[in-house]
């Protein structure tokens, strides 16, 4: 299943927080049912294709909803047809690999 990994950065706001936006964020990805895992700097999502650029067009948006005049939006798309892999099957290889 494919794996996005997504970083909305809005600029141009009032404060240097920016906790509320990218809750905001992350609450599209857990209202939407998807497997996710928030870090520190980025959201993994899995899902199929389609639902992962409408997630990440929807949690680019959530700045300038909140007044942010500019947004930078990194992602990845990790995708194989080869073997179906999760997020965690990727975690745990590297694990038992350590």
């Amino acid at each position: 299943m494919p794996i996005l990994e997504i970083s909305v950065i809005p600029i141009g706001t009032s404060s240097a927080s920016i906790g509320d936006m990218v809750t905001q964020a992350c609450q599209i990805v857990k209202n939407k049912g998807l497997e996710h895992e928030i870090t520190a700097t980025s959201t993994l999502v899995e899902g199929d294709f389609n639902q992962l650029i409408q997630v990440a067009q929807e949690m680019h948006a959530i700045p300038f909803k909140a007044g942010a005049q500019r947004v930078i939006t990194s992602m990845t798309i990790d995708e194989r047809h080869d073997k179906n892999d999760s997020m965690d099957d990727k975690v745990e290889e590297v694990i038992d690999r350590m």
